[in-house]
């Protein structure tokens, strides 16, 4: 081999020398970047989900005295500060309702400091949805005992109560004297609530009234809550921080 072609031999083979070590530089450059772009993906998606969990979580009681509770002759009830009248937050529910306990876990208390900070006029519709046996006997016991507490406060520590222990779907609940059980645990004090409980004398009225609602509301599900006459869609009312940004919208 003459000196030229040796030049050459060396020449090409330091090129391949250079050109592996870039490809090689390429390579670590090349993992670097896909585990810096993972890391931040991974914040990403961590951080959504914070986002997400953050908006889900139930809120902690206001401080500060509860709103006023009114019952009302035809069995609603209204939770709100002196002269506020908007936004309404209609409350469309079923004590044997599975769905409508686990609105009231999570959204109940945001309900009630909405009230409280005077930023709505929450109005609780207990109607009875289910028509087979038992899930229609233990929701018509149920909302018939809720009409024979004629106190707002007392009303609403008895309808938390009354989700707090809702039965199966499955087996007969909300007997009558577990009712008048924790009515008592409420704090009622009404001298004929045991006998009203154990007759169940509202109960033709929570029926008319259960039918006059779904009828004119149209509601076919329980729960079912309405901002100012309109439902809210999606996982709105389960998700405390979405409600309570719609409640804050509807109110400007």
């Amino acid at each position: 081999m003459s000196k030229g072609e040796r030049m050459k031999t060396t020449a090409r083979e330091k090129i391949k020398q250079q050109q592996a070590a870039q490809r090689q530089r390429e390579k670590r450059r090349r993992v670097v970047t896909y585990a810096a772009v993972g890391v931040v993906a991974l914040a990403a998606i961590g951080g959504g989900w914070l986002y997400a969990a953050s908006r889900s979580q139930s809120e902690e009681a206001a401080g500060g005295d509860q709103a006023p509770v009114t019952v009302q002759s035809d069995g609603s009830v209204v939770m709100a500060r002196s002269g506020v009248e908007k936004p309404v937050l209609d409350v469309y529910e079923d004590f044997q309702c599975p769905a409508c306990k686990q609105l009231e876990t999570v959204s109940g208390q945001t309900f009630k400091n909405l009230a409280a900070e005077g930023k709505a006029k929450v109005v609780y519709h207990p109607i009875s949805i289910f028509q087979r046996e038992p899930t229609r006997g233990n929701s018509l016991r149920a909302g018939a005992a809720a009409r024979c507490v004629a106190d707002g406060r007392q009303w609403l520590a008895f309808h938390d109560i009354l989700y707090k222990n809702q039965p199966s779907e499955t087996v007969e609940g909300f007997k009558t004297n577990d009712l008048v059980t924790w009515g008592k645990e409420a704090g009622v004090t009404s001298p004929d609530f045991e006998q009203c409980v154990t007759s169940q004398k509202h109960a033709q009225a929570q029926l008319s009234y259960a039918d006059k609602v779904i009828k004119e509301q149209k509601i076919e599900g329980t729960p079912t809550v309405k901002l100012n006459g309109v439902a809210l869609e999606g996982n709105v009312a389960f998700t405390p921080q979405q409600l309570r940004d719609q409640v804050t919208k509807a109110a400007k």
